[in-house]
């Protein structure tokens, strides 16, 4: 599913690298954590997974695509088929959970009916059906990260990369967010999650990439 070889990311020239020879493998199906202090180079790695950045050298296999030579028309594609949460949800704070969720079947030209079935069916399953007139600022931080993680699975994605999920979320939301993630993972979907909470890593006991100042120190 993801095959980096030997990536290296320098965002302006004379910077230490964000990541350096960086080389790794994610199979099909699995569930992985990616760890490290920040700066280790977690987000980076994520960007470049769904071409938000490219890399400055070496190569990154997504799905069986080179998404270092991607052109700017073919990104698109690759990401509908990439689910992304993001440590601050990016939610449209004047659109309500049911627009939010709705906005990437739009784009991709859904018909309207089956737009409404898609997100009656992934808010049902995130607990947030009965919020879906509202606006995420009326939402908790739980509630809009729920909201972020149905977004992301709403295209049905075969690649779910998420940073930071749970950060600065109380335990029994965390483990509601875990639930959602693991979930999808069981119905085939592929996780990738960026954290730094070491009591997370250990309670799910999942394969672990150890990132450090740019570089995979170990992984298992």
């Amino acid at each position: 599913m993801i095959q980096t070889f030997h990536v290296t990311k320098v965002y302006e020239r004379g910077d230490r690298p964000a990541l350096q020879d960086v080389s790794i493998e994610v199979e099909k199906g699995e569930f992985v954590f990616l760890t490290g202090p920040s700066g280790a180079g977690k987000s980076t790695l994520l960007k470049l997974l769904f071409v938000a950045e490219k890399p400055t050298r070496g190569q990154i296999l997504v799905n069986g695509r080179n998404v270092a030579t991607l052109r700017p028309s073919q990104i698109p594609l690759l990401r509908r088929q990439v689910g992304v949460v993001f440590q601050d949800f990016k939610l449209i704070g004047n659109q309500t959970v049911h627009e939010n969720v709705a906005y990437a079947l739009h784009v991709v030209g859904l018909p309207e009916r089956e737009i409404r079935k898609r997100v009656y069916q992934v808010l049902k399953g995130v607990g947030l059906f009965h919020k879906a007139n509202v606006l995420p600022p009326k939402l908790s931080g739980g509630e809009q990260q729920r909201v972020a993680i149905a977004r992301a699975l709403v295209n049905d994605p075969v690649l779910l990369l998420a940073d930071e999920p749970t950060g600065n979320l109380d335990a029994d939301i965390t483990r509601e967010i875990m639930t959602l993630l693991e979930e999808a993972n069981a119905r085939g979907t592929t996780v990738v999650v960026a954290t730094h909470d070491q009591a997370l890593i250990e309670r799910y006991q999942k394969r672990v990439v150890h990132l450090k100042s740019g570089l995979v120190l170990e992984g298992r």
